[in-house]
């Protein structure tokens, strides 16, 4: 990799580490000023939505060969997420107060201040072993928070406004199903979707943690 690629990517993922430990920050100051759950939105909300967009650069960065993750899989969470947090949760107030956003968002920060922490440090030619553990081991937890307790429950909660204030409705006019329709094949598919990229984590886990065990054997 060119010298200039190598910076780029080091200063973008020090740029998403420090932006989601603001984040984390925020989120947490909330829940300890209010002493509620129901604040997490209102802290951070527009400083996710923006790492969030964000995030998008890195299904460019796979298409054009400058990281080996290819497109498919970034653009997957990119997109679950993406539509998540902007199409349903910036677009309902009611959902924002919901204590379950505190806990997506938790789980958002700490997954990913330790994974863009990981790859900065990768790029940079010094990763410890403990910041590779914790990037292939943290997931398993915080992932299945994030999406069953956070992403999920969500979208499931929004339902009936959804169907209520009948969003997105102009756009969804042009097609044989609505919106409320819409998410509801999404939470069907769902869990499949989340489940590729869960195990493709686990595959990875056993591929970068099983070579340092080798390693310590040899």
């Amino acid at each position: 990799m060119s010298r200039p690629s190598n910076f780029y990517l080091i200063a973008y993922n020090s740029l998403q580490a420090l932006g989601w430990a603001l984040s984390l920050s925020r989120v947490l100051n909330s829940l300890v000023s209010t002493k509620s759950l129901n604040g997490a939105y209102t802290s951070a909300g527009d400083l996710i939505c923006f790492l969030q967009t964000l995030s998008f650069l890195e299904v460019l960065h796979g298409a054009i060969g400058l990281v080996p993750s290819g497109v498919l899989l970034p653009l997957m969470q990119w997109g679950g997420r993406t539509h998540f947090l902007l199409a349903i949760v910036c677009r309902l107030d009611e959902v924002q107060e919901l204590p379950s956003i505190f806990i997506t968002f938790f789980a958002w920060s700490i997954s990913d201040i330790i994974r863009y922490s990981h790859y900065a440090l990768n790029c940079a030619g010094f990763s410890p072993f403990w910041v590779t553990y914790l990037r292939y081991t943290a997931f398993i937890v915080l992932y299945p928070l994030g999406m069953a307790i956070g992403e999920m429950w969500i979208m499931y909660q929004a339902l009936p406004l959804i169907k209520e204030k009948n969003i997105y409705a102009d756009f969804f006019n042009r097609f044989p199903f609505n919106y409320y329709s819409f998410v509801m094949a999404v939470l069907v598919c769902y869990p499949f979707l989340w489940l590729k990229l869960y195990l493709h984590l686990f595959k990875q886990r056993r591929s970068k943690l099983g070579k340092r065990h080798s390693k310590k054997k040899n």
